[in-house]
């Protein structure tokens, strides 16, 4: 069998989710063949995972201003994009236009104008792009989309939707990059394209017209001194100050965290560990969004990066009834422990409520781990032969496109205080 070359762009937090996969699980139809960062310690320190951890060999590097050469010279099928958000279409066009097929952490990319670049470039080049949307094939997530598909509650008119990130995997956000809105389009983009696939997802739809409002209204300095805090520091690691703090994040006390960023700082001077009760934060923490569908359903969503548990409620409303769901996830910050646990489930139940029957629990398959069970199932999916899916969860670039329309679109509606219809951002 022909195995799969791939090349992986951005050696941070999560790319080890790939080529930990793919050269554990997968050698027989996947081999890793360069990897390409703007930091050669941090490809150093996946180079010694990758033999070390891994029992693999390691692998050519090459820095950022040597991407097409990498393509050039290894001849990847495809290649998997984990860097900073905003440079995500950069990657993604160059690799097409050199002749290779791409797989794309989520978010696609951040504002309609790389959005409307990705999507010529496709038309173009007639390449391949995925968007691993790894919730969607979390049992739970998927039950929903069966039990609506197979008409359960009739035809859906409304969807409430809250998600709840906590003091510890909330703040992570505005510890590093994702602090800066340039980065990742904020919450609404970089997180939140994550529940805006799912409800594109369970409903089969699109969205059409979208409203927002936000703030940062509990971290940042401002936030914490109207609070009576006094006591301030730039980043945690070796600080005083920051040995009291709850949210302080000990890049030195961690082995992982600090082989790929604190021993690789003098590169390129990113700071991991951040206070997130400093300045400089322009992503808000407090959001609240309304979405008209193209079926004219309606979603009311709200996204909370401070709170004392971790997960979310989901509420369908239709013809024939109503589904609640609720799922607890276990607290993490990205990059600082076992991977399986990255969003891996406490607890979890669906509700049915038909419109004149007694409500039932609905029996959810136990899946296993991260992501609610979601990741080996779409590890499997990527590097593995797909099988046939009734429920079409692989995400091309469309549904890549949709889910960060709906964010982006909450961005200019945060800015304007006005409705913002979908298709008018970018033309497919």
């Amino acid at each position: 069998m022909m195995k799969t070359r791939y090349a992986i762009v951005g050696t941070g937090g999560r790319a080890e989710f790939f080529y930990g996969s793919m050269v554990k699980d997968f050698r027989d139809t996947s081999e890793l063949v360069a990897i390409c960062d703007i930091n050669q310690t941090r490809m150093n320190f996946t180079n010694d995972l990758l033999a070390n951890k891994y029992e693999y060999h390691a692998v050519p590097t090459y820095k950022a201003d040597q991407f097409e050469e990498m393509i050039r010279n290894e001849k990847p099928d495809a290649i998997i994009v984990t860097t900073v958000d905003r440079t995500h279409h950069t990657y993604i066009i160059k690799a097409m236009e050199l002749g290779c097929d791409v797989i794309s952490e989520k978010p696609m990319t951040v504002d309609e104008e790389k959005c409307q670049e990705i999507l010529d470039a496709i038309k173009r080049t007639g390449r391949q792009l995925r968007v691993t949307f790894n919730y969607r094939y979390a049992p739970h997530n998927t039950k929903i989309r069966e039990l609506i598909m197979d008409g359960t509650i009739g035809d859906v008119h409304s969807v409430h939707f809250e998600w709840l990130l906590n003091t510890e995997h909330g703040a992570d956000y505005f510890r590093r990059w994702h602090r800066d809105k340039r980065n990742g389009g904020g919450l609404l983009v970089h997180k939140s394209t994550h529940h805006f696939d799912l409800v594109n997802f369970w409903l089969g739809t699109q969205p059409e017209t979208v409203f927002a409002m936000g703030d940062l209204m509990f971290y940042g300095k401002a936030n914490a001194e109207k609070r009576g805090e006094t006591k301030f520091y730039q980043r945690a690691t070796g600080n005083e100050y920051a040995k009291e703090d709850p949210f302080a994040l000990q890049l030195d006390t961690n082995a992982h965290l600090k082989g790929l960023y604190l021993d690789a700082e003098h590169e390129d001077g990113y700071q991991r560990d951040q206070s997130v009760f400093g300045d400089g934060i322009s992503i808000e923490d407090t959001m609240g969004v309304m979405v008209r569908y193209k079926n004219k359903a309606i979603l009311t969503y709200s996204l909370n990066a401070y709170l004392p548990w971790e997960g979310f409620n989901v509420n369908i409303n239709g013809s024939k009834g109503r589904i609640e769901m609720k799922v607890v996830e276990k607290s993490y910050v990205n990059s600082g422990g076992d991977k399986a646990d990255e969003g891996a489930l406490k607890a979890k139940t669906i509700t049915v409520f038909p419109m004149f029957a007694a409500p039932y629990q609905v029996e959810i398959e136990e899946g296993v781990g991260g992501h609610g069970g979601g990741d080996p199932v779409l590890l499997k999916d990527i590097f593995d032969k797909p099988s046939d899916d009734r429920f079409n969860r692989a995400a091309s670039h469309v549904d890549g496109a949709m889910s960060i329309l709906t964010g982006i679109a909450g961005n200019i509606s945060l800015r304007t205080g006005q409705p913002v219809a979908v298709d008018k951002l970018v033309k497919f």
